[in-house]
């Protein structure tokens, strides 16, 4: 980011803190050698760490679990020219403890259509940056054009 850009770098706290406030996101991972992005359900646990839940059997699953992706959610005004945005990266792995299961299944995200065999899903936060747009106006102060 650039001084004058608008914009300033949060710090992790910060960024967890902010994603606590939204529910959507979106998974960053790798299809067939490609960047693929799919929004989903999420929460945050006590550790910084993004949960998610989804089907068992589903292609996400199959193409995250022991892999490094990314994570992102924002939350943006467009009349008021503000907001921020959030990218926790990590590992990300399906949770197989039975009782690591039960903590977050009572306070970790809900699912938006429950399956039968549904599985929770930890993003590890090894890198978590963030940026937040200030009301329109850049670092310096000066009026951004509407």
């Amino acid at each position: 980011m650039y001084g004058n850009d608008g914009f300033r770098e949060l710090a992790p706290p910060d960024c967890l803190r902010l994603l606590a406030r939204v529910s959507v996101g979106r998974v960053v991972y790798t299809r067939g050698a490609l960047p693929a992005v799919l929004p989903v359900g999420f929460g945050v646990d006590r550790d910084g760490a993004v949960l998610l839940r989804t089907s068992a059997t589903s292609e996400l699953v199959v193409a995250i679990d022991g892999v490094v992706v990314a994570f992102e959610a924002d939350e943006i005004d467009v009349a008021d020219h503000s907001g921020w945005s959030v990218v926790v990266t990590g590992r990300a792995t399906v949770v197989r403890d039975a009782t690591e299961r039960e903590r977050p299944a009572r306070t970790g995200p809900a699912s938006g259509a429950p399956r039968p065999r549904e599985v929770l899903v930890r993003i590890e936060p090894e890198l978590v940056t963030g940026c937040q747009l200030v009301g329109g106006k850049g670092a310096l102060g000066v009026e951004r054009p509407t």
